[in-house]
């Protein structure tokens, strides 16, 4: 079920973006009226949740400016491309698909092709569209997506290529209207921005620097989430756990889990991602005590060699991670940890690889989210000597990820006979008489049992665990 969601705010920058959108709408009404059909958009997002969201936003001003959803982009009379900065790889099947486009485009005179996000911040990104993507018609990033409509009007008008990219992120504009494909789960952002500038991270050059939302704002935008039928929230952020910092009253992280933890309807909260030099103590005992936050936390490690992170500019030292490690073990006795990894940043040895495996070993992370260090231009890390060769890159990452699934395994088969508690999702795509649920560690389970018990929280015993999931049988339902 989709359905649009509006927080009750308005300022000068909404209301232009209502203007915009009141007048396309009433062009795209005329048209329908004329030719019996409506004007049809079709969005390709690329890369993270803040991407996904973003997206939100643009679908609910299209649907707003009286355009309708088509699931072939060939199909569109609009086709947006919201991309990513973070993956190389990303990047190249944007330009593939703008190829795709091209010819396209050829076809459909007044097609209009609009590229935005994370891409679009960096400069050398839209020079290549200017010289080599012509027929590209709009270009903007991630700091002005309320001017969305605004730069379809100003191509409409003018029929000329649009290209605005803002330099700065500005203020954080609420009141836009963002579309929802609602179910039991639902991400809210709470930041935008990171002040961190690991060496290898584009973020803070394509989102730019830390800002905070109001507790207001995500706190009514939770409610009416709720009230929907949402019942579990993962709050994001580059950095949840630096929440508030840019606030003249003291009120952080721990305190906002604290407030969405009082929504009723809302029976889990989960957060990402932290970064270990900002846990605190005070937010580890929120995560111990408040039933409804989960015990589950996303620490990013990168590398257990010392010497990497340094380069890496992380701030912390892997001892200092263990630290936080054993707190949060100590204080939370069931808790899962996953973690991410970079493997073959400039200047890594076989040593620092053999030290990130020793890490994982004690850990004992229950996933980990591994990549091969990819270059991004713009980054200081692109400017690192001693890079190292794809061959040996591979070799590393290969020996690292052997050592971490041997670790899930072994970790999943001494879950048999253990009881979770499982929020019911739906049908398990492989058997329909299966439902499937994730525990409040984050396991996913699968189980016999009737519809009705979507959206509760049942009580499971593993009977059979995999290698990267669980099966087993309900024992307790609700009441």
């Amino acid at each position: 079920m989709n359905s649009q969601i509006k927080l009750d705010i308005n300022s000068d920058d909404v209301l232009e973006n209502q203007y915009y959108i009141s007048d396309i709408r009433k062009i795209n009404d005329d048209y329908f009226m004329t030719h019996g059909i409506k004007m049809k958009f079709h969005v390709i997002t690329y890369g993270c949740q803040m991407n996904e969201h973003d997206s939100e936003k643009m679908i609910a001003m299209l649907k707003n400016m009286g355009y309708e959803a088509v699931d072939a982009y060939k199909d569109a009379d609009l086709i947006v491309f919201n991309t990513c900065a973070v993956r190389e790889n990303a990047e190249l099947r944007v330009f593939g698909n703008l190829g795709h486009v091209n010819h396209l485009k050829k076809t459909k005179k007044n097609l209009i092709v609009v590229v935005s996000g994370c891409m679009m911040q960096q400069p050398h990104i839209v020079k290549e569209i200017k010289e080599k993507y012509k027929f590209v018609d709009i270009v903007f990033g991630t700091h002005n997506v309320h001017n969305f409509p605004k730069l379809i009007k100003n191509v409409l008008q003018n029929q000329k290529q649009v290209i605005e990219v803002w330099d700065s992120e500005g203020h954080i504009i609420e009141g836009l209207p963002y579309e929802r494909k609602l179910g039991l789960k639902a991400y809210v952002n709470i930041m935008f921005g990171c002040n961190n500038f690991c060496t290898y991270c584009i973020v803070p050059y394509t989102r730019g620097r830390e800002r905070s939302r109001e507790k207001e704002h995500i706190l009514q935008e939770i409610k009416k989430l709720a009230d929907d039928g949402v019942r579990e929230i993962t709050l994001l952020g580059q950095n949840v756990n630096s929440y508030g910092k840019t606030f003249d009253i003291p009120y952080n992280f721990a305190d906002l889990l604290t407030d969405v933890s009082k929504i009723d309807g809302i029976k889990r909260i989960r957060f990402m991602t932290s970064h270990p030099k900002d846990l605190s103590d005070q937010l580890i005992n929120v995560i111990a005590e408040n039933k409804k936050v989960c015990e589950y936390v996303h620490l990013p490690i990168q590398t257990g060699s010392n010497s990497v992170l340094k380069r890496m500019n992380r701030k912390y030292t892997k001892e200092n991670y263990m630290e936080i490690v054993n707190k949060l073990k100590d204080k939370i006795p069931n808790l899962t940890l996953s973690t991410d990894l970079i493997i073959g940043f400039p200047g890594e040895t076989d040593a620092d690889n053999d030290e990130t495996i020793e890490l994982i070993k004690e850990i004992e992370f229950d996933a980990a989210f591994t990549f091969i260090y990819s270059k991004r231009e713009g980054t200081p890390a692109a400017k690192l000597e001693d890079s190292i060769p794809e061959d040996i890159q591979h070799l590393r990452f290969n020996k690292v990820l052997t050592v971490i699934n041997n670790i899930i395994k072994e970790k999943n088969a001494k879950r048999l006979g253990n009881v979770y508690e499982v929020l019911v999702e739906g049908r398990a795509n492989r058997d329909d008489s299966y439902l499937i649920g994730r525990s409040r560690e984050n396991f996913l389970i699968t189980f016999k049992g009737s519809d009705d018990l979507i959206g509760e929280l049942v009580d499971v015993k593993i009977t059979r665990p995999k290698n990267f999931s669980l099966e087993g049988e309900i024992i307790n339902t609700p009441v």
